[in-house]
């Protein structure tokens, strides 16, 4: 039983969530709770260090990301439940302007919500009604988005003490009043900008102080975290994730340590990788910052790290003190990780008993597949239990505190399908905690790829960094080829929504989707647990059981995370629309997994708000018209194809998706007019189209290679074309009839 939180709830809404959860109508009569009422103080955005450690408080405010400093996204509002959710509907509703992935976690403060959307922007609104209070737009160039592995997207801001933080796409830190949207300051984090780094992550306030890390593991830079003065701006102290060039002094105790698990003499000049471009988190018990740690640069260790070694502090947890960015302990989720297994993902605190031992413990489900529990004083582990599918190690040794590697799995001689792949078998999209229960409610993902060394390091016996583009060190160039070859083998394909026991490794109940790539999770004291997925539909579960007790169509597919909030004595449950982010390289499903509504209609980026008895509704939307055009084909030789298949993958296929057929979100280039077609060079090496977000290649492709593109785009346009038209014979690529 959950008595203590509900006693809890009752105590700080003076009974008016119970009352109105039990006649399952709007109380117009009935008084707010005082923390939050929508004749809120003069000066907005008054949240401090004591307001967060007192969230639960008042409920009805969504003051951090997480909720709280726990990040366990769990509210205590009851208002809606599980008898009364079938009357759910839609309060109001805001288009953002936008068709790209909208994955921010808005916060809402005495009445008003503050949120990001693509490119950086930053809105304040009318929690009551939507209506906008302000806006920034941080104009970030457009042409960046080529920096950017995964879509131009922002994960949401930090509110501290009247002003709003944000990071920028282009690596800046801006500081914004509350009650005006006016740039107080900015500050540039990035310290090489011949690097293609990115901020896409929400910062974090703490004690004065704004923590900030960065994303473009994939394009070889060097991971850290900085923390600034929320006052002014100047920098309070930067952690390194990984070693530098060792012919100059590490930066602290903590890079020696990391350095001598690095082998070779020029894993630097790769950038290492240790991005932290998602988890930060702030433990007020022990004035503590955890940092969530990414991929290494490239992702095969063997080229990144000839001669082996765990390559500190790739795909970690680390604990810094928080004033002074000192070193106190790690643990690492994936030694010497070799599958792009980011430990990024969101980490959660809670006061358990684990055992019989009263512990205040961290929780993380990242990449790899299996579920943490770790004694956040000191860095132990106390379980590790798998929580998906997971063929790449059998299971973590609980007394070394490493896992037990599959070496049947080893990808270094022959192409490998691998469990998870690189998307994860969880990754940046919400979890919810109920740390009474025991339970995480959780996203999973169960979608392989076929890892291969790259040809280069085949050829060669060496790997270089080619700047401008991703060096993974995989060989993607010639991966629809290796899919084809190895399909036979390719494990099944699904997302599940998980209530799963990350004490006894037991799942709950588990629903699943016929598409991994899903939103994040919100649960609630109503015993609901609300996610959108890709399929369009926001839905709302049972705690217990997971049937489903309401859905809504939003005929778009979602990623981001739910959030609850109370105004004036009513709860309101609310979720932005919009895919992307770093499945735009699946690009769209082939048969029979259905399409995702973002592709079937548009992906249309809104904020949709609900609440009990809401009238408002949608507009109707139109399906897409995806017929091919006709193509106007060169002769071309199979093997001039086979090239340009190549220089499509590595180039334009993180964006436009594998093989040409984008999932939604970008541009398919099977659909491109004679407009696009006859400026194909403009566009892709002049940056005709730079102000959408095309910035040009020229850097790095000629205009031999952009025939081979064009080539094989339109040869398989006219393949899809053929068979979408009935005729079975006509594609080349027999794997996707």
């Amino acid at each position: 039983m959950k008595v203590n939180r509900l006693v809890q709830t009752f105590i700080l809404s003076a009974s008016v969530s119970v009352l109105l959860a039990c006649s399952g109508e709007e109380q117009a009569n009935v008084e707010a709770p005082v923390s939050v009422d929508s004749a809120a103080a003069a000066k907005i955005g008054q949240i401090d260090d004591q307001r967060i450690v007192d969230a639960d408080s008042e409920p009805g405010n969504w003051l951090a990301y997480g909720r709280t400093y726990e990040e366990q996204r769990f509210s205590p509002l009851t208002q809606i439940t599980k008898e009364n959710v079938k009357d759910l509907g839609l309060a109001w509703f805001k288009d953002m302007g936008t068709n790209r992935a909208l994955e921010s976690t808005p916060i809402v403060v005495d009445g008003t919500m503050f949120l990001t959307s693509t490119w950086s922007r930053v809105y304040a609104l009318d929690a009551l009604t939507g209506e906008e209070k302000w806006s920034y737009d941080p104009k970030v160039p457009r042409e960046w988005g080529r920096r950017a592995c995964c879509d131009v997207v922002n994960r949401g801001v930090a509110v501290y003490k009247g002003q709003v933080f944000v990071g920028s796409l282009d690596g800046r830190l801006i500081a914004l009043d509350a009650d005006s949207g006016e740039m107080i300051w900015e500050v540039d984090t990035i310290i090489d900008r011949d690097r293609f780094y990115t901020i896409t992550g929400a910062p974090r306030v703490a004690n004065d102080k704004v923590f900030i890390g960065n994303g473009g593991a994939e394009f070889g830079v060097r991971g850290y975290v900085t923390a600034y003065d929320v006052n002014n701006g100047e920098e309070v102290w930067r952690f390194f994730t990984v070693p530098g060039d060792p012919k100059q002094p590490p930066e602290n105790k903590a890079m020696e340590i990391a350095a001598e698990t690095w082998k070779g003499t020029n894993y630097w000049e790769y950038g290492g990788g240790g991005t932290v471009w998602n988890s930060i988190v702030y433990d007020p018990d022990f004035n503590t910052v955890y940092l969530g740690v990414g991929n290494g640069s490239p992702w095969t260790r063997e080229m990144r790290s000839p001669g082996g070694g765990d390559n500190l502090f790739l795909s970690s947890i680390v604990a810094l003190d928080a004033d002074t960015g000192e070193y106190k302990w790690h643990y690492q989720t994936t030694p010497g990780d070799n599958w792009d297994y980011t430990a990024v993902q969101d980490i959660a605190l809670a006061d358990m008993t684990i055992d019989g031992v009263d512990r205040k413990v961290l929780l993380q489900a990242p990449k790899n597949g299996f579920f943490y529990v770790i004694d956040r004083s000191d860095g132990k582990l106390l379980k590790a239990n798998q929580f998906a599918a997971v063929t790449w190690a059998t299971h973590v040794d609980l007394e070394t505190g490493r896992p037990v590697e599959n070496e049947l799995n080893s990808y270094a001689d022959k192409p490998q399908w691998i469990l998870p792949g690189p998307l994860g078998a969880h990754n940046w999209q919400a979890m919810s905690i109920d740390a009474e229960a025991g339970i995480a409610y959780l996203p999973v993902q169960e979608n392989a790829l076929i890892y291969a060394m790259s040809d280069e390091y085949y050829e060669t016996g060496l790997y270089k960094r080619h700047p401008g583009r991703m060096n993974l060190g995989l060989e993607f160039g010639r991966i629809a080829q290796l899919f084809v070859d190895n399909i036979a083998e390719q494990p099944p394909v699904r997302g599940v929504l998980k209530a799963f026991n990350f004490i006894t490794g037991e799942e709950k109940w588990a629903v699943e989707f016929p598409h991994f790539w899903n939103g994040g999770v919100l649960a609630t004291e109503g015993g609901l647990v609300f996610q959108g997925n890709v399929l369009g539909m926001f839905a709302a579960y049972d705690q217990e059981t997971g049937e489903t007790l309401w859905d809504f169509n939003t005929y778009v597919s979602m990623l981001a995370p739910p959030i609850t909030y109370q105004i004036d004595g009513v709860q309101y449950v609310s979720i932005l629309t919009g895919t992307g982010g770093g499945d735009l390289f699946s690009g769209a499903p082939i048969d029979p997994v259905p399409n995702p509504a973002s592709l079937t209609y548009s992906n249309t980026g809104r904020l949709l708000v609900f609440k009990l008895g809401g009238a408002e509704t949608l507009p109707t939307p139109t399906k897409r018209d995806m017929t091919i055009p006709e193509q106007q084909l060169a002769q071309v030789s199979d093997e001039k194809l086979a090239e340009g298949e190549v220089l499509y993958h590595d180039f334009c296929a993180p964006c436009h998706g594998l093989v040409a057929r984008s999932g939604g979100v970008i541009a398919d280039l099977r659909m491109m007019g004679a407009g696009s077609h006859e400026n194909f060079d403009k566009i892709v090496l002049e940056g005709l189209l730079a102000g959408n977000g095309m910035a040009s290649f020229a850097d790095s492709l000629t205009s031999a290679d952009t025939a081979l593109i064009h080539n094989y785009v339109k040869a398989r346009a006219h393949e899809d074309r053929e068979v979408a038209m009935g005729n079975p014979d006509a594609g080349r690529l027999t794997w996707l009839k």
